[in-house]
């Protein structure tokens, strides 16, 4: 095995480690983020606000899908970068192409489970009858593409986990060039409407796809290279993605379980009301793309640094990375709350929308700050090899407090402001148990992973 090693980062000044790879997932994470963004933008601009409606309605179970198979690449992402850390060459091999060989069977999977059930699956989120044929028709589309998104996103997970930041970057620069043209193309030239929106995310989640993957192939590093032929599931590494992975999908799972019933109490109110929150959901996407970013490099982080043994630095890197963090949502926060009207206007100009997407807006941007301990802490804990517990408070801090408030608080209020209160109020309080768990739990003592 060739044992050269770029990516290490178990060593050096951490800050600059963080913001070295914050960065290119930030802008990775905007461009990937624009599939759907430029899909929004698309339909509420030239087809508009039915399909505005049409497209936002779905992003709930897209969001569920996603979370699932990302979840357990992140297991990937740990167990590789554990095994990087340690210089356990063999194992990342053998981790590699573990997690390739998983990748193709999740998103198969999910291909042909997400068509099936797409009809069920809207009406039972209480879609509008207006919105209703052309959400059907978006999804069934995006789940055709499920195998690339998930080779996709699996080996981009591979490539953070060994310190390789840039070229996921690239490649979703060029895919989303990619599905911009194809946007333009098919809905303004073909008249597709929202069938050309989808049909262009899949094909740049096909081009990112391919891309990730000849890239892995061509690797110069034959621990983490690639060969199509070697994919298979190998005992250790299934262990470790499983024993990591699990927890962490089953998290985002409840995450977008509790976001269904959100989108519900959203579909209860007019069609303005689902168009604005879909108008407000792209711009609280700049919040979650920072912290996402932010929580990803911290997981590379803590998995090599836990792998070398050196967990002061672990737990510094947890203390950088939260300072970075905190000054990052405070900008973003004072931004979207002071130029709130043009920026919903930016995605539906609709008079009787956004009034409403304002309102949402300067209610709900404040609040971020109280999030981004639990993105922060569980990435960190995570790294450690150690998933059970923040998805276990996760999910009753979370998703059973959220649950509560749409069943018990909101049909006593029922006001659109109620329902997006609900998100505050149960970040504060898992905020407040997951630094318990992080100051007096025993997440950093030797891991099972394997």
């Amino acid at each position: 095995m060739l044992l050269r090693s770029s990516g290490d980062i178990t060593q050096g000044v951490i800050w600059k480690h963080l913001l070295a790879f914050f960065f290119p997932l930030w802008l990775g994470t905007f461009f990937q983020q624009l599939y759907n963004t430029v899909d929004t933008l698309v339909v509420g601009r030239f087809v508009g606000k039915v399909a505005l409606a049409a497209v936002g309605s779905t992003g709930v179970l897209v969001n569920l899908t996603v979370g699932i198979f990302t979840g357990l690449a992140s297991g990937a992402v740990v167990a590789i970068a554990q095994h990087y850390g340690a210089r356990q060459w063999e194992d990342v091999h053998k981790g590699v192409h573990t997690a390739m060989l998983l990748s193709v069977i999740i998103g198969a999977f999910f291909m042909v489970a997400g068509f099936l059930l797409t009809p069920w699956a809207l009406r039972a989120l209480g879609t509008k009858a207006d919105a209703f044929p052309g959400a059907e028709l978006y999804l069934k589309i995006y789940f055709l593409g499920m195998i690339p998104n998930v080779v996709y996103n699996m080996g981009t997970g591979v490539l953070r986990a060994v310190g390789d930041f840039k070229r996921p970057l690239y490649f979703l620069i060029a895919a989303s060039v990619c599905n911009i043209i194809l946007d333009l193309v098919l809905v303004l030239g073909f008249r597709l409407d929202v069938a050309g929106v989808a049909i262009a995310t899949v094909c740049s989640q096909l081009l990112s796809a391919v891309l990730v993957v000849v890239s892995l192939m061509r690797s110069e590093m034959s621990a983490y290279q690639f060969f199509p032929r070697q994919m298979r599931f190998h005992a250790g590494p299934i262990h470790s993605i499983l024993v990591i992975g699990v927890p962490t999908a089953l998290q985002s799972v409840m995450y977008s379980a509790s976001n269904l019933f959100i989108q519900a109490a959203i579909n209860s109110f007019s069609t303005d009301a689902v168009a604005a929150w879909t108008a407000y959901g792209k711009l609280d996407i700049f919040f979650w793309m920072t912290i996402t970013a932010m929580s990803q490099s911290l997981t590379t982080f803590a998995g090599q640094n836990y792998g070398a043994g050196k967990f002061d630095r672990v737990k510094k890197g947890v203390r950088v990375s939260t300072a970075m963090t905190a000054a990052f949502t405070l900008a973003i926060s004072s931004v979207m709350f002071i130029w709130a009207q043009p920026l919903v206007a930016f995605f539906c100009p609709d008079a009787d929308v956004v009034p409403i997407g304002i309102e949402l807006v300067r209610f709900l941007a404040p609040t971020y700050i109280t999030y981004i301990l639990i993105e922060l802490l569980t990435g960190a804990i995570r790294g450690a090899g150690k998933s059970m517990v923040p998805m276990i408070i996760s999910i009753l801090g979370v998703c059973g407090l959220r649950l509560a408030w749409i069943f018990f608080v909101v049909p006593a209020n029922h006001t659109l402001i109620m329902v997006a209160a609900s998100y505050p109020i149960t970040w504060s309080i898992t905020s407040a148990a997951l630094y318990l768990y992080y100051r007096f739990g025993r997440w950093l003592t030797p891991s099972s992973v394997k």
